[in-house]
Parts: structure tokens; sequence; C-alpha cells
């Protein structure tokens, strides 16, 4: 079954929703610039809604170590999502001195961009295959924007992955069956305004990954 993570889940109605609609994970923004970053202690408040449900996945940007321990010390994440421009080195010494999953976001806009799946291999447990930023964007995701996913045919990918970028529920069914990837990440693509998920289109955009 398709994997789906809600990303930029930042509020009770959006956490709410992606535990309804059967997400498998969602994603906790720490990032400030981003219009959908939280607290520690937000996260946390948004976590404990519920026990079990989605696993929690916290997004960093070229973390410092004391961020990460602060989240960690306030929720206790399944998945940390790097999202920056984080080196392999620095994924494997995350991993190591945190005990836990690491994913490795990986701009895609041209074949050469795939070649760095094998420096990461070793390093993480799976990786996100995103839209590069197009230019002026301010943020390093969550942009609504899609990478020519042709780009994948006959690639062999050395971890786990998502699909990420300007997906929608109108476009995951395509992107599913020209790419098959193993699961999605959305973030815009279910929200009615920036920063704001909208229930329906979440609960919409899980059926479709799943049909």
């Amino acid at each position: 079954m398709t994997l789906v993570k809600i990303c930029g889940v930042n509020d009770a109605v959006g956490f709410d929703a992606a535990a309804a609609a059967g997400a498998d994970l969602v994603g906790f923004v720490f990032y400030p610039p981003s219009p959908r970053a939280v607290t520690p202690e937000s996260a946390a408040t948004l976590s404990a809604r519920l026990a079990g449900g989605p696993q929690r996945v916290g997004l960093f940007v070229d973390p410092e170590d004391a961020l990460l321990e602060a989240v960690l010390a306030a929720l206790p994440l399944d998945l940390i999502q790097l999202h920056g421009e984080e080196t392999p080195a620095r994924a494997a010494a995350i991993r190591a001195r945190f005990g836990r999953p690491v994913m490795k976001a990986l701009g895609v806009a041209e074949p050469a961009d795939l070649a760095r799946l094998a420096e990461y291999a070793s390093a993480v447990d799976r990786f996100l295959l995103d839209a590069k930023p197009p230019p002026g964007a301010s943020l390093p995701g969550g942009n609504a924007a899609a990478f020519d996913w042709g780009l994948l045919a006959g690639q062999a990918i050395p971890r786990p992955w998502l699909l990420a970028g300007g997906l929608t529920p109108e476009t995951v069914g395509a992107a599913l069956r020209r790419t098959g990837a193993p699961g999605v990440d959305v973030s815009s693509g279910v929200e009615r305004a920036r920063g704001v998920k909208d229930p329906a289109l979440i609960q919409a955009f899980v059926t479709a990954a799943r049909a």
C-alpha cells in the first residue's frame, strides 16, 4: 500500500484530519521561515492529541544539535527529515547521535541530481525526492512545484523513498503510475491557503493515493 505523508501540519484541524484520513506519517516543520513552522512545544501538544496513529516526522533544515535535542526532548519523533544542505557525514552523525531513522530530501531538476543518491545511501534510511526550489524561492520545499518524473525512469533508488513536489489530489494518481513511487509526501497540495491545511483536501489526497 502506498505510504502517505502529510507534511507541514501546524494545527489541530490538520493533525486530526491527517489521522482520520489514515495518513501514515505527519510532518512537523521546525524551520521558522516556513509558514508551516511549529515550535517543539506546539508540536508536542498536537502529537498528544492521539496516542498512536501516524508516525511523527520532524523536518529540519541544516539543524544544530541543540535544536534536535530540544525537539526530541519535547516529543518522541519517529523519523528525522533533513531538508537542507546536510552532507552524508552530517546525516550519518545525526542518525548515530539521536538514534532515529533519517530521511534525506534531495532536490531534483536534472539527471545529475539523482547521482547524489549513492553518496547518501549508507548514511540515511529513506529518501524524499522533491523538486528543486524555483528561482527566488525562500523555502527548500513546499513550493507547489513538480519536477520531471521522467527522470526517474529506470532509476534504482537505493533506499525506501517518497515522491514530493507539487502533488495534489488530482495529480497524485498519475505521479504514482508514472514513477512507481512507494510513497508520497504532500504539503501545499492539501492547503486552502498557504500554511493552512484543508481536511477535505487531505482526505481526497489520501483516497487518490491509495486508489
